[in-house]
């Protein structure tokens, strides 16, 4: 179909007013449709939202490419619809465990994709460098608290976590077998802590 065609269907069939020249300019990427505007691209296309979407990123890029709505989800969660709208504004979490673990289900979230989502990865990466650097039963209640991941897994992710990067620390003391010097050995301590989300949900099996 060509974007006047595309146009035509989102008039006819929709009620909306669009140019071909906007349809040109969403599929260039310069320009992104509303929710009602995606929806109706869908149905024109005979497609289903997601297909229209990058990986979605967003709370809302993940409503939409499920095509719920906000009443709807918002409902799901025990919160009101304008509650619910201010978190997906706001790109913040707000609710509780039990909602952010019915907010994964609803929307077939990871719960990397609801970190995500949320804003909270360099969150968890402060929480998860000061674990391993530390006392990592410290940080259990926090990270199993941010993420709806059941506490038991945190704390065996974040124990196994604190192992490796306490071994990298005790090579850094000497050479090891194949005579690698106290500087790679650092330079390995430092880059564990760089990717240290990555190694979470790797050790996580996520």
């Amino acid at each position: 179909m060509a974007p006047g065609h595309v146009a035509y269907g989102l008039g006819a069939q929709y009620g909306l007013q669009i140019t071909a020249e906007t349809v040109m300019a969403w599929e260039r990427g310069v320009a992104l449709p509303g929710e009602r505007e995606l929806m109706a691209l869908a149905g024109v296309l005979w497609c289903a939202p997601e297909e229209l979407l990058a990986a979605a990123s967003t709370l809302r890029e993940h409503r939409q490419s499920r095509d719920v709505e906000v009443e709807d989800l918002a409902r799901s969660l025990g919160m009101t619809a304008a509650a619910y709208q201010r978190i997906e504004d706001s790109g913040r979490w707000r609710g509780n465990e039990r909602q952010a673990l019915s907010l994964c289900q609803a929307l077939d979230m990871s719960a990397a994709q609801f970190l995500t989502a949320t804003g909270r990865n360099e969150e968890l990466a402060e929480l998860l460098n000061k674990a391993v650097a530390t006392r990592w039963q410290a940080y259990v209640k926090p990270v199993a608290k941010m993420l709806p991941l059941d506490k038991v897994l945190v704390q065996n992710v974040l124990e196994q976590l604190h192992t490796d990067y306490q071994a990298l620390i005790v090579s850094t003391q000497a050479w090891n077998s194949a005579g690698r010097e106290r500087t790679e050995a650092e330079s390995d301590a430092r880059k564990f802590l760089v990717r240290v989300v990555e190694q979470f949900w790797r050790t996580a099996g996520i």
